[in-house]
């Protein structure tokens, strides 16, 4: 399989879901919580299907489970980004861009951290690209390690419990929204973009006034 068909098959949040099951949800929520390259990987909306699969009983485990598991992949995926910033961040921030590494999104972080502090930690669950590297620049900048585990550990229940629980439910409640997956994806593309691009505005807009 040529690499832009694995491109395709990793951002498909229903493909990820009806081929890999839970096990492949888990790791693609690790890799996209922590592993700088991953950072172009589905989250929010890859939880969110995994809820209304589940509650429609087309991903058959049971719902703690599955929150569990999801759980569990979320927060060792940043505590892996951290541990990673920590010991090679210095060597992350030299390294030139590429497909999978964009030395933009280190700096939309900070920029983050600069506004947030160290509760980016819970705000950057629910933000792609942040999302990846909030845990690696976490290291870099030698946050303390149970500093760092409190919010991280909030900040996973938060993101999987919302997201994923109200998948669950709209898909116990109102199987037919499977026939609308697409629009679902689409909703959650627009909804993350605009709050990504309009926070990280105005976060530099803050700064600059600063």
């Amino acid at each position: 399989m040529a690499l832009p068909d694995w491109l395709t098959f990793l951002t498909d949040s229903e493909e990820i879901i009806r081929t890999g099951g839970l096990i492949l949800i888990c790791l693609i929520v690790f890799a996209e919580n922590g592993l700088f390259f991953a950072f172009f990987l589905p989250g929010d909306y890859l939880l969110f299907l995994a809820g209304v699969f589940c509650g429609t009983g087309i991903l058959t485990v049971s719902l703690p489970f599955m929150l569990f598991c999801i759980f569990g992949s979320a927060v060792l995926g940043s505590l892996t980004g951290y541990l990673f910033g920590k010991f090679f961040g210095g060597r992350l921030e030299n390294r030139p861009d590429s497909l999978f590494f964009k030395k933009k999104n280190i700096e939309t972080t900070r920029q983050y951290f600069l506004k947030y502090g160290s509760r980016v930690l819970i705000i950057s669950r629910f933000l792609p690209v942040v999302r990846t590297f909030a845990p690696i620049l976490s290291g870099m900048i030698k946050l303390d390690f149970p500093h760092f585990m409190t919010y991280n550990v909030i900040g996973g229940a938060l993101w999987v419990v919302l997201l994923s629980g109200s998948g669950f439910y709209f898909g116990e409640r109102f199987p037919g929204i499977i026939n609308y997956v697409h629009y679902i994806i689409l909703f959650f593309l627009a909804v993350t973009t605009f709050t990504v691009v309009r926070a990280y505005l105005n976060a530099r807009k803050e700064m600059k006034a600063e």
